[in-house]
């Protein structure tokens, strides 16, 4: 498959592009990246150096794709933090152009807005940006918990008021929601649950939960979940497949304490992870 992956880029550690190109082309999918912006390391450090790029970067570059007559062989994009709403213009004037040369295609939207604990932490205008544009035509959007409340405008405290909030995104456009992380009332200290609700089907996996929080697993998940569902795994395979795979190269991770994810180290885990998680229908 190809895929175009338009997202954030660092020189340092994998987020972004970073987390999300290696991931996809060792499942053997061709991936055409487009930069929102260029840092030395992610923002979590405190510093980093680099520039955001601007909508009229990003058209550009497609622009020059485009010229190469290969959108008709483009089966999906993939988009994660976008640096300003122009940018999110551009990636949706984007998706128009690649579904007008592949009806085929699919758009998934990693909305990047915040996380619990954090709140916010991306530029003004792009988490109405996310609200009122990208996810009204994307076919599948993968929030985090914090993600899902903002852009639902709800509270979700249990299982119950998480499915309602997928629902109703699903009812703005797209097919699939995918609940990246998700602690309700019903979730085991111990544990994190990964929610896929698709208008025929919910299904809720459970992995341990690790003690390590590090950037670029929300993305790494987004394109692996992404790319094994456009492989024609149902829905419950790609969840099944994306969160053991993410949950095994967390675990290595933890156990070399390092603060970047490892995802070359661990990269055998991406095709063929060593836990097998299942999820369950809810």
């Amino acid at each position: 498959m190809n895929i175009l992956s338009i997202q954030s880029h660092v020189a340092y550690g994998h987020v972004g592009n970073s987390a999300a190109v290696f991931p996809l082309q060792r499942l053997g999918h061709d991936v055409w990246p487009i930069h929102t912006v260029q840092f030395s390391n992610h923002t979590g450090y405190g510093e980093w150096r680099g520039p955001v790029f601007d909508g009229d970067m990003i058209h550009a570059i497609v622009e020059g794709i485009e010229a190469r007559g290969v959108f008709s062989e483009c089966d999906g994009v993939l988009s994660g933090y976008m640096g300003d709403a122009d940018i999110g213009r551009a990636i949706i004037d984007t998706v128009a152009k690649v579904r007008v040369a592949n009806p085929a295609a699919r758009y998934c939207c990693d909305p990047v807005i915040g996380d619990v604990g954090r709140g916010i932490f991306v530029r003004p205008g792009i988490p109405e940006f996310m609200k009122d544009c990208a996810i009204p035509v994307a076919d599948i959007v993968t929030p985090n918990q914090f993600e899902l409340e903002y852009l639902t405008g709800r509270t979700v405290t249990t299982l119950r008021e998480a499915i309602a909030a997928a629902e109703a995104l699903i009812a703005v456009g797209p097919r699939i929601v995918l609940v990246t992380s998700l602690l309700t009332e019903e979730t085991p200290a111990n544990c994190l649950d990964v929610l896929a609700v698709s208008p025929e089907a919910r299904f809720r996996l459970r992995t341990p939960r690790l003690g390590i929080s590090v950037n670029g697993a929300g993305d790494a998940i987004a394109a692996l979940f992404f790319a094994r569902f456009l492989g024609e795994s149902s829905l419950s395979e790609a969840l099944s497949l994306a969160a053991s795979s993410i949950y095994c190269i967390l675990h290595r991770t933890q156990e070399a304490g390092s603060r970047e994810i490892l995802l070359i180290e661990s990269q055998d885990e991406i095709v063929h992870p060593r836990e097998d998680f299942r999820c369950e229908a809810v």
